[in-house]
């Protein structure tokens, strides 16, 4: 019998079973597909991989640092190539951090449970575990739109990562952090964008100063965007929208891109007797209303974000040992959106500053910084810090502006030790780097 059985290979899967063995536990993981998960295989890391060859692209073709090249060009099979060269080279990483797991490549299915244990079916045989650890993911949104089912000519994310070859067009269904990560994409490889989105503006959940900002830009670059829009009907690679005075009206695109949003993989998960309410409920340690059941990721419907499901993880572990960990929801969670420029987020945002009062809110551009100058001609940004004025505490930090992803840390830092605007002035920051924007900003 195992210690602990893991449906579900991704960020969730491999760190909980890795950390579990190296405590001297056994191990067993299930994976239908390939180890990383939708993170790593059709997530993350290749729309990353894709973006950076798009930004290189896009600097090469510009002299405003003083470079000259002639005929730059892309070769979009070549990009391919070395996004599924990475894929490969981080899927045999995940393997080696599981080398003292069983992993089982296969559909899992739950055939008996008791309090003691857990029976597992898989590519029939049976395998009995002490708990099991449920990371089975999610999957994409297809909302119940009138000819979108079997066309052809409508992509999800997988879909269009491994796309042969790339459209003259292509209208984007939602503006969220899909949804903008591949206008990004796509427009910065000559294609002609244009983004549906049935809020009024796109990533709704983000600063609206930034928001705007990013929209503005875009909108120069020759993204179209419909907002509070609706796709009513799709008819081959032409969408009849509707916005929100009830106006329809027409548009046309070589490809059509669906990232509406995801949902949680709860098949065969119905008879287990867990409660369930969008995603598996559980609490602050991930335990489940069963006594051996745990879940964690995408699953949960909590945050579907990879680091998330990384620290839920290594919350499940430890309390799985019964050693001590934070609980979740004391965990200051930071959010990225892989744009051109970039947005990094932590903590509430301004519009809830303004909602609940007796809060400070400071912002400067990113041109403050030198480094960001030097680096990013003829842009700017912006850096937002918001902070308690009775305590002086922070508590959110925003950020617009390459390389915003690689700074955020040190505000999630502050936040979760909640730092206060004295002591992170008492932190030295290196110069020149775009990090000292936070500083700069106090």
């Amino acid at each position: 019998m195992y210690f602990v059985a893991i449906m579900g290979g991704g960020p969730a899967g491999y760190t909980a079973g890795a950390e579990l063995a190296k405590n001297g536990k056994s191990v067993i993981v299930f994976e239908k597909e390939e180890l990383g998960g939708t993170c790593l295989n059709v997530g993350c890391i290749p729309t990353k991989t894709l973006l950076y060859s798009a930004k290189q692209f896009c600097n090469a073709q510009s002299e405003k640092y003083g470079i000259k090249a002639e005929n730059v060009a892309f070769d979009w099979d070549k990009m391919q190539q070395r996004k599924d060269k990475i894929i490969r080279k981080l899927r045999a990483g995940v393997k080696q951090q599981l080398t003292n797991c069983m992993v089982i490549k296969g559909e899992a299915t739950v055939v008996e449970r008791t309090d003691d244990k857990v029976v597992i079916a898989c590519n029939g045989e049976q395998y009995t575990a002490e708990k099991l650890l449920i990371c089975t993911g999610s999957s994409n949104f297809v909302p119940p739109i009138d000819g979108i089912e079997n066309n052809p000519n409508v992509w999800d994310s997988t879909a269009a990562l491994q796309a042969k070859e790339l459209p003259q067009s292509i209208a984007i269904i939602g503006g969220g952090v899909i949804g903008m990560e591949f206008a990004t994409l796509f427009a910065e490889l000559g294609v002609e964008v244009s983004v549906v989105e049935f809020m009024p503006n796109i990533l709704p959940n983000i600063d609206e100063q930034i928001t705007n900002l990013l929209k503005e830009k875009y909108q120069k670059q020759g993204i179209h965007f419909y907002l509070q829009n609706k796709v009513i009907a799709i008819n081959e690679n032409t969408l009849t929208i509707e916005n929100n005075e009830g106006t329809t009206t027409t548009l046309t695109a070589d490809k059509i891109l669906l990232s509406v949003g995801r949902r949680p993989n709860l098949n065969g998960l119905e008879n287990l007797g867990l409660k369930i309410n969008k995603g598996i409920e559980v609490d602050d340690f991930m335990r489940t209303n069963l006594p051996n059941v745990y879940a964690v990721g995408d699953v949960t419907n909590k945050i579907m974000l990879a680091h998330v499901a990384t620290q839920q993880a290594e919350i499940a572990a430890k309390s799985m040992l019964n050693e001590p960990t934070i609980p979740f929801g004391e965990c200051v969670i930071p959010s990225v959106v892989y744009t051109n420029p970039e947005i990094a987020t932590v903590g509430i945002t301004e519009q809830t500053a303004n909602q609940l009062g007796g809060y400070i809110i400071k912002s400067i551009p990113m041109s403050f910084s030198g480094r960001f100058v030097a680096e990013n001609e003829g842009e700017n940004g912006v850096c937002k810090v918001i902070f308690e004025e009775k305590t002086q505490i922070i508590k959110g930090v925003h950020l617009f502006g390459n390389v915003s992803s690689e700074i955020i840390a040190t505000a999630t830092m502050a936040i979760q030790q909640k730092m206060t605007i004295e002591q992170l002035k008492q932190i030295v920051f290196p110069h020149p780097t775009v990090s000292e924007i936070i500083k700069e900003c106090l």
